[in-house]
């Protein structure tokens, strides 16, 4: 800690008073990754038991001819 006057300069760690054990930033990690989890989870066992229509005809892009 520095006076200059009526000014005090403190450095970094003076001023936030402690230390920082970068707890939140691994928890916002993994957080990210139960997320991902998660949502990949819910996607792949919708897809595993969602029913599939039978595929028998040619399928293009195109839309189909109006008789």
């Amino acid at each position: 800690m520095e006076r200059h006057g009526e000014e005090v300069h403190l450095d970094t760690t003076e001023a936030r008073g402690g230390d920082t054990p970068h707890v939140v930033r691994y928890m916002l990690i993994f957080g990210l990754v139960l997320a991902i989890l998660a949502l990949s989870a819910i996607w792949i066992t919708g897809a595993a038991t969602s029913p599939q229509g039978e595929r028998t005809g040619h399928v293009t892009n195109q839309a189909t001819p109006e008789s």
